[in-house]
């Protein structure tokens, strides 16, 4: 059973995170070195496994690539689970780095190697504080999940591997380039959208560019599917919604003056309304259908279901104030984005939230998710291992029926401001 009267060593967390610090920072630019792409994370799982493994924590490596690992008792009263999303995306680094990826064209633009290692501090902080876990009865896992930035994700097979089996809440945090480091954007209920992945693939008679009257104009239509589906989509869908169909590769032809067979255009829908976003394949379908009609060209319509919003349970929400401030940083709200991720997956089987983890030097420029030049303050590391590392306390302390989490208001009662 777990002690009612279970305290919040921050301070005990904070001093152990510090004398990791420099060691964090490399494995981070390690990291950052050497990207790999969703299930190919191979060289990832095994730095991160021999880090833990050294640090005498228990490890199950799972199918394929990630990991899951556990501090405390193998029979808790409670189980928080931590988790950091490991892959890279496709993406050629223009940052000039001293220590910037070398794998041609993959990066990791998304910050998640900043993920991981504030995970692994986290990790090392709990594992100082074992023996306190220990007598409170509290234990905490630690997910390292592989392919988040794929459709369907690592997190599908975290599930299937038993890797939530056990757990009582679950926690994330994910980069935020908007917000400067040393400060944490937390919101109740939604904080991500749904998003699909789209492939419209047209086929039809091509020919001569002089005689497009004599072909299914193959790439005329295509840019109408470009622009024409989003603009009915937009009225025919209700407009609270917010749903965004944005095309991110179009390929077609390889010369100017052949009018191509084939043809493809991908990209992503994203909705903010789950209830919607549950039924719009066959919409979205028909529309592409409509719209291609008049040019007498075949069109085919992939549409890979992605994820639901990440909606953050409010209690969860109370937790990650309490660690957040124990952890030195400043509690921000933050608005619900069109970003979508898969730790909503976790959140259809257990209770959790997900955070912003700012990253922005203060005072220093702005970047961007999913851009080559994406540069991370790196003090954000410590700030996120303290804060995932101080979580598993507030939230054991929450379920114990601790009432105060230590003095801190909680962030629900300003939700929406």
């Amino acid at each position: 059973m777990t002690d009612r009267s279970l305290s919040l060593p921050f301070e005990a967390i904070a001093r152990t995170v510090e004398q990791h610090a420099s060691e964090l920072v490399t494995i981070r630019r390690d990291l950052h070195l050497h990207p790999e792409l969703g299930r190919g994370e191979v060289r990832t799982t095994a730095v991160i496994g021999e880090r833990l493994e050294r640090a005498g924590i228990s490890v199950r490596r799972l199918r394929g690539t990630g990991l899951v690992a556990d501090i405390g008792p193998s029979s808790p009263g409670h189980r928080i689970a931590l988790r950091a999303d490991i892959d890279a995306l496709p993406i050629r680094e223009q940052t000039g780095l001293e220590f910037a990826s070398q794998t041609d064209g993959v990066s990791h633009s998304c910050g998640h190697d900043v993920h991981t290692t504030a995970l692994i501090g986290a990790a090392l902080a709990l594992k100082q504080a074992e023996a306190r876990l220990a007598t409170a009865g509290v234990a905490a896992r630690l997910v390292f999940q592989p392919a988040e930035e794929l459709m369907p994700g690592g997190a599908e097979d975290v599930v299937a591997q038993e890797g939530l089996v056990g757990v009582d809440r679950i926690f994330a945090l994910h980069c935020d380039p908007s917000l400067d480091a040393g400060e944490v954007g937390l919101r109740v209920g939604a904080i991500t959208a749904a998003a699909d992945q789209v492939e419209v693939t047209l086929s039809g008679r091509g020919g001569h560019t002089s005689r497009p009257h004599l072909t299914q104009d193959l790439t005329y239509a295509l840019a109408k599917v470009v622009t024409d589906v989003p603009a009915v989509l937009s009225r025919r869908l209700d407009p609270r919604a917010s749903a965004a169909l944005v095309w991110g590769s179009i390929h077609s032809g390889g010369a100017a003056n052949v009018i191509p067979s084939s043809g493809k255009v991908s990209g992503t829908l994203r909705m903010l309304d789950a209830a919607i976003w549950e039924g719009v394949e066959r919409l979205l379908e028909a529309v592409v259908h409509e719209v291609v009609k008049p040019y007498a060209v075949q069109a085919d319509v992939t549409i890979t279901k992605g994820v639901p919003p990440v909606v953050n349970d409010a209690g969860c929400i109370d937790a990650f104030t309490a660690a957040v401030t124990g952890a030195g940083a400043f509690v921000t709200s933050t608005p619900q984005s069109l970003g979508g991720e898969d730790f909503a997956w976790y959140l259809t089987h257990v209770p959790g939230a997900m955070a912003r983890l700012g990253t922005r030097a203060p005072g220093g420029p702005t970047y961007d998710l999913h851009r080559g030049d994406l540069v991370i303050d790196e003090a954000a590391i410590g700030v996120g291992a303290r804060t995932l590392a101080g979580v598993v306390f507030s939230a054991a302390a929450q379920l114990a029926g601790t009432p105060s989490l230590g003095g801190v208001s909680p962030l629900s009662a300003v939700a929406d401001r």
